[in-house]
């Protein structure tokens, strides 16, 4: 049936296992990642070789159709190699579920090749005001300017989220929301991605300066209610939760990856002055236990949360309660990854400071992670009010 969620456990397995094996390709060329601040092109094709940008969406839309945990669990896993490699293929993943909303000669454009590379920004930072082309098609002037565009370098087809003019507005009169399908070549992407953390990804700013599009390369967001895959569950999903879900997960994988590497170093490192290896000092004994605790923990609430909105999602749109824990779940993940990154650097001293350790990297790149809006802490606030103000404006979760 179309929209219909693949159920195969193998393609999980295999897609699980394929994460683990990246691992230490991921951790060797760390350094190289970070220097070109985007993914190597080969690297990101390998990637999508593997199946890795094409997880989430139905197989009838040329996705693999996992469920949200799964995509999650293999952000994780390609985190402890690389957080910039996760980003990049969970927000290729994400951007495809915008698949629904394309018309099907469009639609088979951007499968032309089964191991296409798609990224993309939902926020609607830029308009698609309705204009014939030259040839008198239908069409869409589009302009705009997209930050934080995670992967663009990379990707064949950039989406970016537009406010449409003169196309098919809301029930209220207001414009109506969707995304522009951009090529490379339609837009001029700014090099100006120069951070602390997850430098690898990529997340430039991209601009359109009044470019024709054909219709069909502008999806609506309300044509999803209207398409085949309307009753699938990952289309009744909280938007926002499910695109904040790999960021918390992208974060665990840090986290575990810095205790691993605290009690690696530790069985060998001897600090000057000390006749005993770090390993056998009680205070890191106590330090690795504690961010174990935490790591487990906080693991363990994001997966149970995301296993609830799933199974809502089996019959119907997630209510406030749903939402509200899946957003504070995968906000809890992120911050209590942080607070272990920080622990973990500190209690192998000098050791994490150099460039070459995954430390430091994690910890750069965990700080990066936890100023994205969908985990930084005003989501508590947010969720907080709720319980307040049940009745209120809860569109943010």
């Amino acid at each position: 049936m179309a929209g219909t969620e693949a159920t195969d456990g193998a393609a999980s397995d295999k897609m699980l296992a394929l994460a683990a094996e990246w691992i230490p390709t991921l951790k060797e060329r760390s350094v190289e990642i970070d220097r070109l601040r985007q993914l190597p092109q080969d690297l990101a094709e390998a990637l999508a070789a593997d199946g890795f940008y094409r997880t989430l969406v139905p197989p009838a839309l040329g996705g693999m159709g996992l469920s949200p945990a799964v995509v999650a669990e293999i952000s994780e896993i390609l985190a402890m190699g690389n957080a910039s490699a996760a980003w990049c293929t969970f927000i290729g993943s994400t951007s495809q579920i915008m698949f629904a909303a394309l018309e099907p000669a469009q639609l088979a454009q951007v499968l032309a090749d089964p191991d296409v590379i798609t990224a993309g920004v939902f926020a609607p930072s830029g308009t698609a005001t309705a204009a014939a082309g030259p040839d008198g098609a239908e069409g869409y002037i589009v302009k705009g300017r997209w930050a934080w565009a995670s992967g663009s370098h990379n990707a064949e087809w950039i989406s970016g989220g537009v406010q449409i003019d003169g196309g098919q507005s809301t029930d209220s009169g207001q414009p109506a929301l969707g995304r522009a399908f951009f090529r490379p070549e339609d837009i001029v992407l700014h090099d100006d991605w120069y951070t602390s953390g997850l430098r690898g990804s990529g997340s430039s700013t991209f601009e359109a300066d009044n470019i024709w599009l054909p219709a069909d390369r502008i999806a609506y967001e309300r044509a999803i209610l209207k398409s085949p895959y309307a009753a699938a569950p990952l289309y009744r999903m909280p938007l926002f939760g499910l695109l904040a879900l790999p960021i918390g997960a992208i974060a665990l994988g840090m986290a575990r990856a810095c205790v691993d590497e605290v009690i690696e170093v530790a069985r060998s490192k001897v600090p000057q002055g000390s006749r005993r290896t770090l390993g056998q000092r009680p205070s890191l004994h106590s330090a690795v236990a504690v961010a174990d605790t935490e790591v487990r923990a906080a693991r363990t609430l994001l997966y149970a949360e995301i296993g609830a909105a799933w199974e809502r999602a089996q019959h119907g749109l997630a209510d406030l309660e749903i939402r509200r824990n899946l957003r504070t779940a995968t906000t809890h993940a992120m911050q209590t990854s942080l607070r272990v990154a920080q622990s973990m650097n500190s209690a192998v001293g000098g050791t994490a400071v150099f460039e070459a350790s995954p430390l430091q990297r994690h910890l750069r790149d965990a700080q990066t992670a936890s100023a994205h809006f969908m985990v930084a802490m005003p989501v508590m606030e947010l969720a907080g009010r709720t319980f307040f103000d049940p009745g209120g404006d809860t569109s943010g979760l």
